[in-house]
This record gives C-alpha cells, structure tokens and sequence, in this order.
C-alpha cells in the first residue's frame, strides 16, 4: 500500500513565460507507489507540471517537493542533478544517443553519475533490456530501431538510475500505432511492480486502467481530480465529461470495443516488434 506521505507534492505552483501564464496556482500529490495520470486538452499545462517537477522548469511562486528536496529553491545546478538522479524522466522523442549502442545508452549514466563499476553497470543494464524485451537488441543503435523499440529502450534507460520516481510525458504520441501497446505494457508492469509514476498522456482507456489517481487539467488549473473510476466514470465537472466524450468517442464513454488494441485485455495480441 503507498504510504501516506506524499512523494511529490506541489502547492500553489504559477509559471509563466513572460506575460503567458501556464500554471496558475496548481496543487497535486503523488503518494509512493501510486500511478498518477495527468490528462486534458494540448497546451493546458501537462508537459509543464512534469519539468516543473525535475527542476527543468522553476515556477515564479509556489512550493513544490520530491521526498526531502524543496525542488522550487534549487539554485545550483549540481543540486537539480542530484535530484534527476532519483527522478527518471521519459520524453516523447526517446532521446538516445544516436552514436551509442543501446547497451551503452544504459551503461553510460550509471557509471558516470553514479560511479557504478562497467561489470555491474552493464549486469544491471542487461537485466533491464530484459524486462523491456529488448535483449536481443543490445548490441544495435538506436537508428536501427523502430519507434516503439527507442521508447522501450528509453524507460530501461530511465530505470538503470534506480529512480524513486518516473515521469512519463506522453511517450505513445510519436509512435506507430502498431506499436502503442508495446510501451503501454511496460508501464503498465512497472505500475503493477509498485514504482511510483506519473503519466502526461492521452491514452485515456490506459490511464483509467492503471490510475490510482487522475488530474484533468485546462488552462493551466486543475478542473478536477480524483480516482480514475470517479474521474471516467461520474465526473463532477461539466468540462471534464466534455472532454471525455470527445476523447473517448463523441456518442458518449463507450463500452469496451472487441478488437480495440489499447485496451489491455487486448495488449497480448500485439507481438513485440524484433
């Protein structure tokens, strides 16, 4: 059970970038272990919470802290980096190292940030391709893979620091829609596993599976939050049952679709891509 001492709790967060305010006045936790997702339409603030979130972005008021580390006072940057260190984070464009190998993509961090040996860095980083269902793929850059394989690779990158925490801003947009459900799988095994996650995504029949807790957010403010099953399925907000009508199908929240492959029961049918 996640313990009631939040992980994440922001309090309060505006930022704005010059007279264009994102965030205006957000308040949100994340207990450990939990699975939070973050939904609403584009450009109501998602991507801004998460980098507010790893210091990559400071707000111009509010509070915000991860475990013990008041992120919104961090001045130094050798400060934020040890703070990214407990925090992974998994973009939307993968980010690896076009020149590395993907083994060497996973070995790289833990042994210059965290000073881990090459035979323990590299034992870790195989275990990991493993539980992504890329170990065949160790040796191979990243060009020579496909989209949903970079994402994969990408989140055991993100793991091989050994976070407390990860980030997830929306790592399925960019990807064939054949190979959606390859990176849904992995989240949703690391949810199952207990590791604390928090999602920008517009999956919304993923995000109502494994929630613990979903915001919907627009315009910079949190319109609503609760339980996944309160936010889908009786949400208080006139604009949150908008937004879900539309983005569930404009008839209305639907039942489950046979042959819909976001669907997890329906995960299964896809077949890694080798």
């Amino acid at each position: 059970m996640p313990s009631i001492e939040p992980l994440v709790s922001l309090r309060d967060v505006h930022l704005s970038f010059g007279a264009n305010p994102v965030l205006k006045g957000i308040d949100l936790e994340v207990l450990r272990g939990q699975a939070v997702s973050i939904i609403g339409p584009s450009g109501s603030g998602k991507s801004t919470i998460l980098r507010c979130i790893t210091g990559l972005l400071q707000p111009q008021r509010g509070s915000i802290r991860v475990g013990q580390t008041q992120v919104d006072t961090l001045a130094q940057e050798a400060q934020r980096i040890e703070l990214r260190k407990r925090v992974g984070f998994v973009f939307q464009q993968y980010n690896l190292f076009p020149h590395l190998s993907v083994l060497e993509n996973l070995v790289i961090a833990p042994r210059k940030v965290l000073g881990r040996n090459r035979t323990d860095a590299e034992n870790d980083a195989r275990a990991l391709l493993a539980k992504v269902r890329m170990e065949h793929k160790a040796d191979a850059y990243p060009g020579q893979l496909s989209g949903g394989q970079q994402q994969r690779v990408a989140i055991a990158r993100a793991l091989a620091m050994r976070p407390e925490l990860i980030l997830f801003d929306e790592v399925t947009s960019a990807l064939d829609p054949e190979t959606v459900g390859e990176v849904l799988t992995v989240i949703r095994e690391l949810t199952e596993e207990g590791m604390t996650c928090v999602l920008v995504t517009h999956e919304m029949r993923f995000a109502e599976e494994i929630s613990d807790v979903v915001y919907f957010t627009e315009h910079g403010v949190i319109v609503e939050h609760g339980s996944a099953a309160q936010i889908f399925q009786n949400p208080a907000s006139e604009r949150t049952q908008t937004f879900l009508r539309h983005a569930l199908g404009d008839s209305g929240r639907r039942g489950p679709v046979a042959h819909d492959p976001y669907l997890l029961t329906h995960l299964s049918r896809y077949s890694l891509s080798v």
